[in-house]
């Protein structure tokens, strides 16, 4: 609706430009006609071509540079019939000056000079019409000022698009970055929720398989297993609670702050900032309710998987150190969900977690054997496990690779550096690394 709204807008604006320059030049043409001696005077013709500038300006903006030509055409066929001069040149400058803005340099620059030598001098001095000192230098320097004039315009135009463009690719930019910080809150999201939900949904799953089958041979065996569903439900509901209550208080991901854009100007962003003045402090947000999970305690982090049945040994090599909570998380996570897939996909088999602890880098391996007997599989198939591990894994610059082993069974094998996240820390906060000091 607004493209009519402009064409109109240009449309009546043109209409009044024309009428004035119309009435300008019929009076003050008269008039100046008759105040001379020696010249043809007005009639129908001389009416027709002082009027056939303003009509034709009312076509500037759709063919600016047709609409020169047919004004400056009108202009030398009323000098060449001998009329006297006056102001019919009003309406050949506005159509120069629309022309020379918006066209080509090389078309509309070059009328000045050859109109000055054709209406000004030396032409009209052959053809016996007198011209004084005035005329020569005074008109010259005028048509100067008016090729500054179109020139200044056409660099003011320059100047505003340019604007109109940074603005608008800093648009395009900004709603690139919330596109990009909404997909990574989302994959965040979805993330903790297959690592809270998978692990222990997987164990439920696995256990209520072993229950159906049992329940009628080994009461004890399926009462244990309904037991192991019990316990893996209540801590997956207070995991699940745990999540939604960071989800609500947005602390999945943190916003980055960003710098005050310098396009915006002094006032709005005094208005800004007294806008932020009057809001009120907000409220602390709630720790969360339970503790992450980590691998400073395995046997804590592996007693679900032991309580459902899965038999899990340890191995740590190194000398153990306080990691990271980032990589404490993911390492942990990286153990949950190749133990799920152990459970899920090799009923029967024993799994083997170790934790190499490394100058720059932990290196967590986790094997399993053959699945053995005719274990109750569980429904799930397929998923997407070993996808979110190695995103885990690659966000923090380390690697994941998981594949059979040559003897049989299963191997996952994660590194996450130690040193790349202490750079980047101490990147951010200004203070050296550990391996610069």
């Amino acid at each position: 609706m607004k493209a009519p709204d402009i064409s109109k807008r240009g449309w009546v604006g043109d209409l009044v430009l024309a009428v004035i320059i119309a009435a300008v030049q019929v009076m003050g043409g008269r008039g100046a006609n008759l105040g001379q001696t020696g010249v043809q005077s007005l009639d129908g013709l001389g009416y027709a071509l002082l009027l056939a500038g303003p009509v034709a300006l009312l076509f500037r903006r759709r063919a600016p540079m047709v609409v020169l030509l047919v004004v400056l055409a009108a202009c030398t066929l009323y000098l060449s019939l001998g009329y006297g001069y006056g102001p019919i040149f009003l309406s050949l400058i506005a159509a120069f000056l629309t022309a020379a803005t918006v066209g080509s340099r090389w078309w509309t620059y070059p009328i000045v000079p050859l109109g000055y030598l054709a209406f000004v001098w030396p032409v009209p001095s052959w053809f016996g019409h007198d011209t004084n000192g005035w005329q020569v230098f005074g008109l010259l320097a005028w048509m100067t000022v008016l090729v500054g004039i179109a020139e200044g315009i056409r660099q003011r135009r320059a100047v505003l698009d340019a604007r109109r463009q940074r603005a608008a690719a800093a648009r395009r930019d900004e709603e690139a970055q919330r596109a990009r910080r909404a997909g990574e809150e989302r994959l965040a999201i979805a993330r903790e929720l297959h690592d809270v939900l998978a692990h222990s949904l997987s164990l439920i799953n696995v256990q209520s398989s072993v229950a159906l089958e049992l329940f009628d041979r080994k009461p004890e065996q399926a009462a244990s297993a309904l037991a192991a569903i019990k316990t893996a439900s209540k801590e997956a509901l207070a995991e699940v609670h745990t999540l939604l209550q960071t989800i609500r208080t947005g602390s999945v991901t943190e916003p980055v702050a960003e710098e005050p854009d310098s396009s915006v100007d002094e006032f709005s962003q005094r208005r800004m900032a007294r806008a932020a003045a009057q809001e009120p402090p907000a409220e602390p947000r709630p720790a969360p309710r339970a503790p992450a999970p980590g691998i400073e305690d395995l046997d804590a982090l592996l007693q679900r998987s032991r309580t459902a049945g899965l038999q899990v040994g340890t191995r740590v090599l190194g000398e153990p150190q306080k990691l990271p909570s980032v990589i404490d998380v993911a390492a942990a996570r990286i153990i949950q969900e190749s133990l799920t897939n152990v459970a899920r996909h090799a009923p029967g088999a024993d799994a083997l977690v170790t934790v190499r602890y490394a100058a720059e880098s932990v290196d967590i391996t986790i094997d399993n054997t053959r699945p053995v007997g005719n274990q109750p599989r569980s429904g799930f198939s397929g998923g997407n496990g070993i996808v979110g591990m190695r995103e885990r894994a690659h966000a923090l610059g380390g690697a994941l690779t998981a594949g059979p082993r040559p003897s049989g069974g299963f191997r996952v094998a994660a590194r996450l550096p130690l040193r790349a996240l202490d750079r980047a820390e101490s990147a951010t906060s200004g203070r050296p690394s550990a391996q610069d000091r």
